[in-house]
């Protein structure tokens, strides 16, 4: 089972005893959905665009489906499914955990990992987009190379750029165990190395193949502007590319002369010695916190 991460920072920072309305706009397996609850919230407006996801969900939330609605949507629509709804104010608060889950990871066949060899999906939405196989059969190769280092942070990106165009001419990249064999074979390595060198470019390919930073900003600003005087905008971001966007975002829309929120928290709260040790992809998240000003 997916164990959400940071609950009981969400909790002590949303509130939820207060009532009200909350969207969890990552709605995972429930796990947040149910602690806010579990907490006072009075309903949850839960969205997620794996429908797999929201399969789970309905399992875990089964004895409270009566004070949640479940959508399949995109986190970045929040705008859309509210005013599908009629729904102009949110007076409880907005929770978004981004990122792959550790379910989507721990399932072989979405093709987000390369610990065992099945198709290269890495898709979130397997109802829309293109397959990560799909993409790479015509990107060209310097505009390859830019995605595997902005978005993986990766030195060689040029070479597996330039290796993974050159294997495609022999043949479709289809599996995950191909594109990490070719990874590795272009990275440069001496001794021990602390992560898998591919691993850096299957994060690239996936923040790519589901647009992940795309419209990140836009997103935290439609969030704030939905959001009663007083109720709060939570974000948990799993790396620094989208850390940074969620710290900017925020700092800029608590800038006078006009600032429409405060900062809850200064610096992201991150997981404790114990959460990691029960849960390690808590590791490298981070949360902030906003609360919409009058």
């Amino acid at each position: 089972m997916h164990a959400p991460v940071l609950v009981a920072e969400v909790i002590s920072h949303l509130a939820p005893a207060r009532g009200g309305l909350f969207v969890d706009c990552t709605l995972g397996a429930g796990g947040h959905t149910r602690a806010l609850l579990d907490a006072g919230a009075t309903r949850v407006l839960a969205f997620d665009r794996d429908r797999t996801a929201l399969s789970l969900a309905t399992t875990t939330l089964a004895d409270r489906l009566d004070r949640v609605e479940m959508v399949h949507a995109d986190y970045r629509s929040l705008g859309d499914v509210l005013d599908a709804r009629g729904l102009t104010v949110v007076d409880g608060g907005i929770l978004a955990d981004l990122g792959v889950s550790s379910m989507q990871l721990d399932d072989a066949e979405r093709g987000f990992s390369f610990r065992a060899d099945a198709p290269l999906d890495m898709r979130m939405d397997r109802d829309s987009g293109l397959t990560a196989a799909a993409l790479l059969q015509t990107v060209e190769e310097g505009a390859l190379a830019d995605v595997i280092y902005q978005y993986g942070e990766e030195r060689f990106s040029r070479r597996i750029a330039r290796a993974i165009v050159r294997a495609r001419e022999a043949g479709p990249l289809e599996t995950t165990g191909q594109l990490a064999a070719i990874v590795r074979r272009a990275v440069p390595t001496k001794g021990w190395q602390r992560i898998d060198p591919a691993t850096r470019t299957f994060q690239a390919l996936r923040i790519w193949v589901n647009r992940e930073l795309e419209g990140l900003d836009t997103f935290i600003r439609a969030a704030v502007a939905r959001l009663a005087a007083g109720a709060r905008l939570a974000v948990i971001a799993f790396h620094s590319l989208e850390d940074r966007i969620v710290k900017h975002t925020l700092r800029s829309l608590a800038q006078a002369p006009d600032p429409l929120v405060s900062l809850v928290t200064r610096r992201p709260i991150e997981a404790t010695d114990e959460e990691v040790a029960r849960n390690p992809r808590a590791r490298s998240a981070k949360l902030r916190v906003a609360e919409r000003l009058a």
